[in-house]
Formats: structure tokens, sequence, C-alpha cells
């Protein structure tokens, strides 16, 4: 069954939509930032333009913690539909970031000193200026998040107008006074301020709730992760052209990068309508569609702003910025700028999709965005004979980027391709303890020959034992890991384990891993409905085999009480797709000889993640595998045989000693 039209054409319209009130915004601040420091690079020359933008490219790279707060912020707020979870989201994250604002202030205020004297600053009070700014600069990316997380893209728009409003004014006013560089960095603390205050909530989000537990620490991290590699590769190219090159021509790198500012706004507009639409669970009909909507949009944006920049004659700059600008670098000004706006478009592709990536999942993206960062550091530093030359390093950088964040995406199924069969949720009957679920995946292993020296000691545990005991718990985990490790550990940490039901509808929806001999039953899909029709017309044709004869036996057994009766999936969620990872000769067996009954002769029992596509048993692409491989070599000696052996008879010396000093 396809997914209706209709569900896409509305979120992708909702991106649209987004992505209009944004650019159009967006296109506002830029032009009005554009203006602003034409103005400031006018009336402070190339030098103090140059240490005015040192000065805010430092706080550009503090944004690396404001937008992790807000993109965590907002994936967390539109995961949920509940006001008041959004509230006490929104309550806790406000005050997490009040504190690490406050200790970023505190650490750029102490570390002034030393940044002044790095970066050929004029004066330490401009620092100090700037670490207030970026203490207020954190927690406003809370406010900005929670609007994001609401799809309130208008007020998202209004608060990001009124910074740029405030910062432009009084940076004209405080200039034309004689403030120099102190008055624009005033000016910026004004405007975080103002926007701060503009952003306060509505009184929903006001209210004293209990703190809630959002998420996992891999949230927060990937977030952070990301942002960090975002600025660093954003603005570390400023603050080191201003170390490396004389005053006058780091101030001409920082005129030209101000159109890679503008680019990279634009895009990033569109990046944050399409992010909190991606990343709502709610919605999981959306598939790629999102993606392909931020792609054309950012393309579209880019392309067309490239185009302008490149044909724009040098006499438009030197009527802007003044022939100081021009004449200080061997370089063309146009061509630099032709280079670096080229430079961005591609990073800004990039973006879309790493940030699709992390809308949807804990991924790589932003470790290969934060390796891109440290590359290009490494990179300048060893090749900057020319600004030519530094933004054609950058290039490199982009491009590598590029590659790596988009290619494992081809290899990967779309989301929405794959509810082409169920539209309908699960029906979950109650919640299960991990315990119970090791419990019952042994019970089915118990009879391979790895458990031969184990088993006669530990069947009464692993069929009769007691859930609620944790000494139990401790040997059938180590039990089953003997085995089974490689695979338990690559179900991801957050998995909820549910007994379901299964209707004859669900058949259509579960998959089997084709592993060892079932690979030759897969064909072109791993849909076990698929499988066990080629089994049956292998059976028919009289062609006998283990594998088949094994299928058989089973199918005869089914009729009585000695095969497990449990099967355990993985799945996604409730709409998605299930894959069995344990009972697939049990469910084979069943679907062929009770085909009308076969849903409700065994139990099921299934793990759903949000995550769970990170797992390779459920979906085999690049980034699963590599995962794979990483825990595979880590825990190589971990499960071996005499491993487990020492580690059963250390619990059980420890149950006994237990149990001793219980009855003395």
């Amino acid at each position: 069954m396809a997914v209706a039209p209709s569900h896409r054409e509305f979120w992708r319209g909702l991106v649209v939509r987004g992505s209009a009130i944004l650019l159009m915004s967006t296109g506002l601040v830029a032009a009005t930032n554009l203006l602003y420091n034409i103005f400031i690079a006018r009336m402070l020359g190339a030098s103090g333009f140059g240490h005015a933008s040192a000065l805010y490219t430092l706080l550009m790279i503090v944004t690396a913690i404001t937008l992790s707060f807000q993109i965590v912020t907002s994936k967390f707020v539109a995961r949920s539909s509940d006001v008041a979870v959004q509230a006490q989201i929104y309550g806790n994250l406000l005050r997490r970031a009040w504190q690490i604002g406050l200790g970023v202030a505190v650490l750029v205020a102490a570390g002034s000193a030393f940044l002044k004297s790095y970066l050929n600053l004029p004066a330490q009070r401009d620092l100090i200026l700037l670490a207030v700014a970026a203490g207020i600069y954190i927690p406003l990316g809370v406010r900005r998040g929670r609007m994001q997380g609401i799809y309130h893209f208008g007020g998202l728009a209004v608060n990001v107008i009124v910074e740029v409003m405030v910062k432009f004014s009084a940076a004209l006013l405080l200039l034309h006074y004689g403030w120099g560089v102190t008055g624009v960095m005033t000016a910026v603390m004004l405007s975080i301020m103002a926007a701060y205050a503009a952003g306060e909530p509505t009184a929903e989000f006001r209210v004293k709730l209990e703190p809630i537990k959002i998420a996992p620490l891999g949230e927060g991290v990937q977030a952070v992760l990301y942002f960090v590699g975002q600025v660093v590769l954003s603005n570390l190219d400023i603050l080191l052209v201003k170390h490396f090159f004389p005053a006058s021509e780091a101030g001409i790198y920082a005129a030209v990068a101000l159109v890679g500012r503008v680019v990279f706004m634009l895009s990033w507009s569109v990046v944050s309508s399409m992010f909190p639409v991606s990343a709502s669970n709610a919605h999981p009909q959306g598939g790629r569609s999102v993606l392909y909507t931020g792609l054309l949009l950012v393309g579209g944006v880019t392309s067309a702003f490239i185009a302008v920049v490149a044909m724009a004659p040098e006499s438009v700059w030197t009527l802007l910025l003044g022939r100081q600008f021009l004449l200080a670098t061997a370089a063309p000004f146009s061509k630099l700028l032709t280079e670096y706006a080229v430079m961005t478009g591609i990073y800004c592709i990039a973006v879309v999709f790493m940030m699709y990536e992390i809308s949807r999942r804990i991924g790589t993206a932003a470790w290969f965005q934060f390796g891109a960062s440290v590359l290009l550091a490494v990179a300048i530093c060893i090749f900057h004979r020319s600004l030519y030359q530094v933004i054609v390093v950058q290039m490199f950088v982009m491009c590598g980027l590029l590659a790596v964040v988009t290619v494992p995406l081809f290899f990967e199924e779309d989301e929405a391709g794959s509810d082409r069969l169920v539209l309908e949720p699960l029906l979950c009957v109650r919640r299960v303890p991990e315990e119970e679920i090791i419990a019952e995946f042994l019970r089915g292993e118990l009879y391979h020959p790895e458990y031969n020296s184990y088993r006669d000691e530990f069947r009464q545990i692993v069929e009769h034992g007691n859930l609620n005991d944790p000494g139990e718990n401790f040997i059938r985990r180590a039990l089953l890991f003997l085995r089974r490790g490689r695979l338990w550990r690559e179900l991801p940490e957050d998995t909820e384990w549910w007994e379901i039901e299964l209707t004859p509808r669900d058949l259509a929806r579960l998959r089997s891993f084709p592993r060892n001999e079932w690979r030759r039953f897969a064909g072109d899909g791993f849909e076990l409905t698929e499988m066990v029709g080629r089994i049956e017309a292998e059976l028919s044709r009289g062609q006998p085999s283990k594998f088949l004869k094994k299928i058989e036996e089973i199918s005869n057994d089914l009729l009585g009480s000695d095969v497990p009766n449990s099967v355990l999936l993985i799945g996604t969620d409730e709409y998605h797709p299930l894959t069995i990872i344990e009972g697939n000769h049990r469910m084979a067996a069943a679907m062929l000889s009770m085909p009308e009954a076969a849903h409700r002769r065994l139990r099921f029992y299934c793990g759903l993640s949000p995550r769970m596509n990170t797992c390779c048993w459920h979906r085999t692409d690049l980034r699963s595998l590599t995962r794979y491989a990483g825990h595979t070599l880590r825990y190589m000696f971990h499960d071996v045989d005499f491993v487990v052996s020492r580690r059963l008879r250390e619990r059980l010396a420890e149950v006994e000693a237990t149990r001793t000093q219980g009855n003395a």
C-alpha cells in the first residue's frame, strides 16, 4: 500500500511554508546585516573592521552551544503534543542553559588577556562585553528552540529581526559618538538582551512544573558535537586569517566572509523549518520528501546568490566598501567573493543532509563534520600563503565533507517506502522488562552446542527462573551473551520492549534477516511471507535439505508443546516493518503448517526504538555495519567460553556466600 499523497504533500507544504516565512525574515536580516557591516567597515576602516569581525567571530564560536540548545529543545518539543510536557522540557533546558551560559561568560572573561594578545586586539574591555553577550546568548537558544519546536516560525522570525535591528541601530548611534570597536560590541550585547526579552514564552510555558528527564545523553552530545564542528568550519578561518595576516588583509577577508554568512543564513532558514518536521516521531509517513524539499530550496537559494555575486562588477564592491578593501590583496576582490560563495554553497548542501540525519537519529554526521573542522584547522595552518589559498583549502574540505555525508544515504531505504505495507499501528499489550526478554531469548537458544557444559546446571533458572532475582538475571544475561552478545549489543540503549498481538494483516510487515541458509530464500527482499512462499515451493518439488527438514520437523512439533512459543522482533515504531531476531524457524514453520492461525500460535515480543535503524540486524548499511565492526573489536574476547565460565563461577560463589551469611 503506498503512502497517501496527501501526507507527503502536507509535510512538504509545512516545510515550504515555514521556509518561506524564515526566508523572508532571513532575507531582511541578511540585508540589514550587510548594510550593518558595510557601515561599520566604512566607519572603522579595514583594521578596525578586522578587530570587530574577530570579536564577533568569537561570539559565533559560542553559538555552538547556543544552537545545540536550540536544536535539542526543538527536537524534543516537536516530539511531544502535550503542552505540559513541552513546558517541562523548556523549563529544564532553560535552567541548564543559564548554568552553562554563566560558566562560559566567566571562562571568556578569565581568558580575555590571552585572547587580546593572540588576536592582536586593541582593548580587553571589548572581550568583557563579549563575555556578557555570550552568557545571555546561550539561554536565547532555548527560547528560539521552543518556537521552532511548536512550528511558531513567525515568532522565531520576529525574534531574529529584533536582534539584528537593535544591533544595527545601537551600533550606528555609538559609532557616531566615537565609541569605535567598543561601541560595536556594546550594540551586540544589547541586541542579544533584546532578543532574549522578546522571546518570552506564553503563560503555559512559564508555569513551574516538576523536572522531566528529556532524553538520552547521546542527543545532547550529538548536538554539541555537530555545532562545534559547524561554528569551527564557518568561523575559524576568520580567526586564523586574523592571526596569520596583517590587519588590513584580515579586514578584507572578513568582508569576503560576509558573503558566506549571508548564504549560510538563507540556507539555515530552510533547515530550521525542515528540522522539527523531520524530527517529529508522530509523522513517519513523511519519508524523504522533507529532505528532498529542503535540498531543492537550499540548492535554489545558494545557486541564485552565487550567480548574483559572480555577475556583480568590481565597481559595486568599490562603491559599497571603499577602495581600501580592494587594493590590499593580490587576487581580485570579486574573484575571492565568488569562490567563497561557491565554497559556502557546497557546505550548505552538506548541512541539509547532516541535519536530516540528526533529526531522525543519533548518527555519524556530527562526527564527520567535527573531523572536517579539525582537518580544516590543520590545513589552513599549513597552507596560508594568500587569502585565495585559504579559500581553496576550504573548498577541498567542504567537497570531501559533502561526499562523506551524502553517500551513505543512497544505500539506505527510504522511510516512506518502508511504510508501503502497513499504515495501522501494532497492538501493544503490555510493557515488558528486559530481564524477561533475555529469559525468553535464552530459552530458545539453550539447545545449541555452545551450552552443552551449562545446560544441566542452569536449565532450571532458564526455564523456570525468578525474574526478580538479580543473581539469576546476571547468569541468564551472561549465558545469552555467550552466543548472542554480538546481536544484543547492537540494539539501541533506549529500546523499549512490549508484548504485542499480531493480526493476519501484520504478517506482511515481518522481515527475516537473511543470514546463513536463509539467504537463498530472500530473493529481492527480506519479507517473511515471500521467503515462506519460496520455501513452500521448494518443499513441493521434493528437494530435501538439512534446512528444509528442520522446518518440517518444527512444523510437526508445533502441534505439541516442545517448541518454545516466543518470537522476538525489533523495529523503529509501531508503524514500520519489524525484523525477527529470534524465532525465524518457528515463525516460518507456523506460517507453513497453520497459515490462518500462525499469528495466534506464538507469543510475540517487540523491541522498539526510533534509533533501531542503527542496528545492522534491522537495517544493513554503511553506518550500521561500521557500528557493528566497532562493537566486534571492542568485545572480541568478552563473550568467549572461558570468560563466561569464570564470570559464572564468581557469581555463583557470591550468591552462595550471601545465602550462607543469611542462614547464619
